[in-house]
């Protein structure tokens, strides 16, 4: 499952036209803010362009699903400048960014009818108290680990 693709039916229901939506989504992510050091949001035709930059990987995805769990939003472009810190990796071109925000390490998962973060854990870690670790990679996506709902997309960290 990709990063970049959302349902745009599901989700937060931030704004009402078009015209709020650019500056309402940012709103949103800058509010919650994952760790970019600047964010400036374009929307269009149900696209969220997210440009900005950042020192995390994590931060840029995290931005990315926060955008796309918002009602009225289909698809996420992501134009950062990502300088990570912790691999001292630099991004240059757009397929880094997109290459660089997916990666293997890191599965995402559509929340379905039924589903829990401990149901999500078990299937992932075979043990479903380990649903915290779950929570914790999406805790600016998820409030609450006993609120989530169908669609929502969030972030499995594998290793």
């Amino acid at each position: 499952m990709g990063l970049f693709d959302f349902a745009k039916e599901i989700g937060s229901k931030l704004f009402t036209s078009d015209t709020d939506a650019a500056k309402n989504i940012s709103d949103h992510i800058l509010a919650n803010n994952p760790g970019l050091d600047s964010l400036n949001v374009v929307f269009k035709n149900g696209e969220a362009i997210l440009i900005g930059e950042t020192t995390s990987f994590e931060a840029a995805q995290k931005a990315v699903l926060m955008a796309g769990n918002v009602k009225g939003v289909s698809k996420v472009t992501p134009k950062f400048q990502i300088n990570d810190v912790e691999t001292g990796a630099e991004t240059q071109t757009e397929a880094d960014i997109i290459s660089a925000l997916e990666p293997d390490n890191i599965e995402y998962y559509i929340i379905q009818s039924g589903d829990s973060l401990s149901k999500i854990a078990k299937k992932y870690y075979n043990n479903a108290a380990e649903y915290p670790r779950i929570f914790e990679a999406n805790k600016e996506v998820i409030k609450n680990p006993d609120l989530i709902y169908p669609g929502q997309k969030i972030r499995i960290p594998l290793d």
